[in-house]
């Protein structure tokens, strides 16, 4: 109506969501109550998806991997207090993925008073967000709305919290003094200077023992082509991270994950595409590099270069423009890496050795089974160009290792964080990007028992919304290793489990699958290679019905030896 918005809510529909939605905005996840569900109604007439949740941790984990996989901030909306406590997580976790969180708070005339979840909301964003702000009108919304989105793009991107209390949901206002706003440009591309481009170019040139190592931020620039081409026409041996695996197809000859100790460890020039020297590549340091390597670091944020080492080249700018500068400079050079050098030898004979000893694992047939083989089953019955989320311990150290990606952001897995309970949301924002962008994809979301307990009510909204996705549990009763069925009933013999049985132990032969079958999926139980088989072909060839595989393996089922111990050390 009549220039000003009369009834509860619909100043929220005209403005902020009209502009969210103007602002490219596709995907809405949270749970609604008091004071936000008028503007979940409203997301939904602007044409924005929403997702309701079951946790606000697993929406706020949802809406981040939106903005990894489509560039666009994905939003997550929560309630005042509690609800938007529980969101920390998720903005702590979205260190490289652009987010906006929309959290109510209590009415602005009953602050300090003790009103309903009352918190500091805009202050406690402050430690996790890029930007924390609540709008001082209804008016400038949009304007606050636009900067927020901007700001979770642009630079490295992050997370940012806006603040509506609560009265502003019923505040009527006139039209005509709303201030709105375009939706912002597309980030701005910066790219390396010259000198230093032509420096890193000298420095690989050189090397005897190079090795390139593709991050994160490489997935999240769309860098691939360029990479590749990179890749092929210096002939260098890459190392992809986690989240970076796909960027070059795992299966590339060049690729030297099988041998990544020997890699990381022999390498005298690395260079480091979108990665950050923390504790996933080991600070950069010895005992896991040599004394003396030599550093090239191509990042998008000016703090990252110069982390822990001294670099040798720092390059400036947009992953996927700077490796475009390489791909210049080299092309004028015509250098490229010998394939037949000693270095290429050493690598390729590492990873010979590491892929037999995976395999004789993956081959063993005593039951219960474990990891290797599960994962030799899985690999071989899953779509290629499925999304794979995983995350867990062994569940997803083995199974990074074990399942090849041969496209760019198709894993989500724990990431730089190790935050435990992302599997799920992260399940659902690829499924519903995928339904829309390309349809038919499957979702394969691979979690530990443990893993898979910090979400698992999520399945419920997999069902109501229908979603593609197949979850495998990989069950070893426990957190680390668990207890046989036969060693717990012996161990509840000794008293009170509380203070008898181990603190890794979860309950054994736990039924995840009913919870699945509970919602209207499919669930299945399954103790042996045979049946592993069956379950995952039906699972696979019924991409209509979510579905859920509980696989029972070994208890005490481990990695295979690490050179280095590392963070999977214990003191036990």
């Amino acid at each position: 109506g009549m220039g000003c918005f009369q009834t509860r809510g619909s100043c929220h529909s005209e403005k902020q969501e009209g502009d969210i939605s103007r602002d490219n905005i596709e995907y809405m996840f949270g749970i609604v109550g008091i004071p936000v569900t008028e503007i979940a109604i409203a997301a939904q007439a602007a044409g924005i998806k929403y997702v309701g949740m079951r946790n606000e941790q697993a929406a706020c984990y949802a809406a981040s991997a939106v903005g990894y996989l489509t560039g666009r901030p994905g939003v997550c909306l929560a309630v005042s207090g509690p609800g938007f406590l529980h969101t920390l997580g998720g903005m702590a976790n979205a260190t490289i993925n652009s987010l906006i969180v929309i959290g109510g708070s209590s009415d602005r005339n009953q602050e300090t008073m003790g009103a309903f979840q009352e918190f500091p909301q805009v202050e406690a964003g402050r430690l996790y967000n890029k930007l924390s702000v609540r709008p001082s009108s209804l008016e400038v919304i949009p304007a606050v709305i636009e900067k927020a989105v901007r700001t979770s793009m642009y630079g490295r991107p992050g997370s940012c919290y806006i603040d509506i209390p609560g009265d502003f949901v019923n505040l009527q206002v006139n039209k005509s003094s709303v201030k709105y706003v375009e939706c912002c440009l597309p980030p701005p591309i910066t790219m390396a200077e010259h000198s230093a481009v032509s420096k890193a170019a000298s420095v690989i040139a050189l090397s005897k023992q190079p090795l390139l190592i593709i991050g994160k931020g490489a997935a999240y620039s769309h860098a691939e082509n360029n990479i590749r081409k990179l890749v092929d026409l210096c002939g260098l041996p890459f190392l992809p991270t986690p989240m970076a695996k796909g960027v070059v197809p795992d299966n590339h000859p060049n690729c030297v994950a099988a041998a990544r100790s020997t890699a990381l460890l022999h390498a005298d020039v690395i260079i480091l595409l979108g990665a950050r020297l923390n504790w996933i590549l080991h600070f950069g340091l010895p005992p896991r590099y040599q004394q003396d390597v030599k550093v090239i670091q191509i990042d998008i944020c000016a703090e990252e270069l110069g982390n822990n080492v001294r670099p040798a080249a720092t390059l400036l700018g947009d992953i996927n423009a700077v490796t475009k500068q390489l791909l210049e400079e080299f092309n004028k050079r015509s250098w490229k890496y010998p394939s037949n050098s000693e270095w290429w030898k050493r690598l390729r004979e590492k990873i010979k050795n590491n892929e037999e000893r995976s395999k004789e694992l993956a081959l063993q047939k005593s039951l219960p089974m474990n990891y290797y083989t599960v994962f030799h089953h899985i690999r071989e019955m899953i779509p290629k160009d499925c999304i794979l989320v995983s995350e867990g311990a062994n569940t997803m150290d083995i199974g990074r290792t074990m399942l090849p990606n041969l496209y760019p952001r198709q894993r989500l897995d724990a990431g730089t964080f190790g935050t435990m309970g992302v599997g799920l949301g992260f399940a659902i924002a690829a499924a519903m990007v995928a339904k829309d962008r390309t349809p038919g994809k499957q979702v394969v979301c691979i979690e530990g028992d443990s893993a898979f307990g910090f979400s698992g009510m999520e399945v419920e909204t997999i069902c109501r919304y229908n979603l593609p996705i197949l979850i495998i549990v990989v069950n070893n009763n426990g957190i680390y290793t668990g207890l046989d069925a036969d060693s717990w009933e012996e161990m509840l013999k000794f008293g009170d489990p509380a203070t008898c049985v181990p603190p890794v132990s979860l309950l054994p032969n736990a039924h995840y699958e009913k919870i699945m079958s509970a919602f209207g999926g499919k669930g299945y139980f399954v103790k042996t290679p045979e049946e592993l088989q069956n379950a995952l072909k039906a699972s696979v060839a019924d991409r209509q019905t979510p579905s859920l595989i509980n696989v029972m393996i070994n208890p005490q089922s481990e990695r295979k030896k690490q050179e280095f111990p590392w963070l999977t050390r214990s003191n036990l």
